[in-house]
């Protein structure tokens, strides 16, 4: 007799009391092997590269990298079977609908849930994946015409204003409750949080590469070999920037080829 199949769950919520209640929701379903969390979108994107969960009950509106733009970050492909959890929003709810995808509201009651846990399980199979697949590809295409992305980032100092073009960014590091925005060989600080930058630029072109950094793709002259699976770019401005295994498949899927 076979072993019968438990399911690796991921919840995403910046909400703490969101993600305990989802999390005993899961604890409850004998279905349910193991159940691990997220709070923002950047610790969903490593969870999800690293940690493989077969499920992701995954929260829209987050400060930072918000529901969707985790999905940009991973890529269509990699995405586990995703459930969206979203307060009531009426161009969302259009949204979702409108492209056949599950979801449910908050503040949302135990049977709702357990209801969008099923179909979850029962769409684990290719053909399910597939439809999933191309369904949340409509909704980003949408997305990406509601919600233009940054061509400017606003560098305010005591006496002036500058204008940076984002397509000019090298690559853009973690400093704390600031970024660094490497501009050729100019090192230019922003205050910004690195989560709440990503989540506006386009994902088509900056990528991350490590926890702490984003590299713009058409920055990158070339690759050079650092341990383990690991490596470094060099970019066009003579900045180094260190590939992460963890976030190496990133790279990779938007290169369309392995490394």
């Amino acid at each position: 007799m076979s072993e019968k199949r438990t399911y690796r769950i991921l919840i995403v919520d910046d909400e703490q009391p969101a993600r305990q209640r989802l999390r005993e929701l899961m604890d409850n379903d004998p279905d349910v092997g193991e159940t691990m969390e997220s709070e923002n979108g950047l610790d969903a994107v490593e969870a999800i590269l690293h940690k493989q969960p077969d499920v992701v009950f995954l929260d829209v509106q987050m400060p930072g990298l918000d529901g969707l733009g985790v999905i940009d970050a991973i890529g269509i492909e990699r995405m586990p079977v995703t459930v969206f959890v979203t307060a009531f929003d009426q161009h969302a709810v259009r949204a979702f609908e409108s492209a056949a995808i599950d979801y449910v509201l908050k503040p949302y009651g135990d049977e709702r849930m357990e209801a969008a846990f099923s179909r979850a399980k029962a769409r684990l199979d290719d053909k399910y994946v597939r439809e999933f697949g191309q369904s949340v590809l409509k909704l980003l295409d949408d997305r990406r015409l509601d919600k233009p992305f940054l061509d400017r980032v606003v560098i305010r100092e005591r006496d002036k204003t500058d204008l940076i073009r984002v397509e000019s960014i090298d690559c853009i590091e973690s400093a704390g409750i600031y970024v660094a925005l490497h501009v050729g060989r100019e090192r230019i600080i922003h205050r910004a949080a690195l989560g709440e930058l990503v989540g506006q630029l386009d994902p088509r072109r900056f990528v991350r590469v490590h926890r702490s950094t984003v590299v713009n793709i058409d920055s990158i002259l070339h690759l050079e070999p650092a341990t383990h699976g690991e490596f470094d770019l060099v970019l066009r401005g003579g900045h180094r920037v260190h590939v992460s295994r963890t976030f190496r498949p990133l790279l990779e899927a938007r290169l369309g080829q392995p490394l």
